[in-house]
């Protein structure tokens, strides 16, 4: 088994310590103003990740939202760091109306999909009409849904997710809209064939109910506390609350751990904060003082080392 990086496929303890929700670049409707695509700043950004002991980023950006695959991998060749790219649709929100990825056929939708993970990511992220592949592909599946529904278009989206993650084996990790409609995405995703052990639901930290967590993880899906430094939601403390009693119950190797960057003036090389690498600079360090250095291993490593790797149906 192998996780598919930007410079192609390693074994999942080659990942190291991972920060499971990144964006190195990205360029959204959703935050006009805020976009973040200088290659030489990603490079000092990731740079300081790399300091701080993450070895791994996972780039949750989707198709259409900034994607630069031949700088994502310079970036990762000038730090160090391994990166894995993201496929996918974001939630509805993400695209403006007249974006081809509202108005396609189902067909094309999934061959872009396909594309990115077997052949290459194309090179000007889908910007029609020629696609360019580059040699780098995806590793994962990102797909969105909307504030405690998913919508009949994020519908259409979350069937060519689940259709390609069925045919080459990689995880699907889905954007909860302030960890809502987390059981909807479960239901809706195994409709389609993918059971929730290969589903990672990204921001469920943004609704601290540990109980409801729990039942998640039950269910077989990994979480990922990934607003961590975002004190606008919440203090850090709350998520050592809610890996403590994750902790209590056993069930820490379904979490994983990000800071999911998503603006341009959260970043220390655009002269903003906290920094990308805030998770181990900060909060990893907390976290340890805790609950120890097992803990620690846990939901860097051992968790999405697991997640991660591509699982072969054939």
């Amino acid at each position: 088994m192998s996780v598919e990086t930007i410079l192609g496929p390693v074994r999942p303890g080659e990942l190291g310590a991972v920060d499971a929700h990144e964006h190195v670049f990205l360029r959204t409707p959703v935050n006009p103003g805020d976009d973040f695509l200088d290659p030489a700043k990603a490079v000092a950004e990731l740079t300081l990740v790399a300091a701080s002991g993450i070895r791994t980023v996972v780039d949750l950006t989707p198709v259409g939202l900034g994607r630069q695959p031949l700088e994502l991998a310079e970036t990762s060749r000038q730090t160090g760091v391994h990166v894995v790219a993201a496929t996918g649709y974001h939630r509805a929100a993400h695209y403006a109306d007249s974006h081809w990825a509202r108005h396609a056929d189902d067909r094309t939708l999934l061959s872009v999909l396909m594309d990115d993970l077997t052949v290459g990511i194309d090179r000007h992220d889908w910007a029609f009409p020629r696609p360019e592949p580059t040699p780098h592909k995806a590793g994962i599946i990102k797909l969105g849904a909307s504030y405690q529904k998913i919508s009949g278009l994020e519908r259409r989206w979350f069937a060519a997710g689940a259709a390609a993650a069925a045919q080459t084996g990689v995880p699907i990790a889905v954007h909860t809209e302030v960890g809502t409609a987390a059981f909807a995405v479960l239901q809706l995703l195994a409709d389609h064939g993918i059971p929730a052990e290969r589903v990672l639901l990204a921001h469920t930290d943004r609704n601290p109910d540990p109980y409801l967590h729990l039942d998640l993880i039950e269910h077989g899906a990994h979480l990922v506390y990934d607003t961590i430094g975002r004190i606008k939601y919440r203090p850090d403390s709350v998520v050592l609350d809610l890996l403590e009693t994750i902790a209590t119950h056993g069930r820490l190797d379904h979490v994983c751990l990000g800071t999911d960057v998503g603006r341009s003036n959260m970043l220390t090389s655009y002269g903003g904060g906290p920094g990308m690498d805030v998770l181990g600079r900060e909060f990893v360090p907390r976290l340890r003082r805790r609950l120890g250095d097992d803990a620690v291993r846990t939901v860097l490593e051992t968790a999405p080392q697991a997640v991660l790797r591509t699982v072969r149906t054939d």
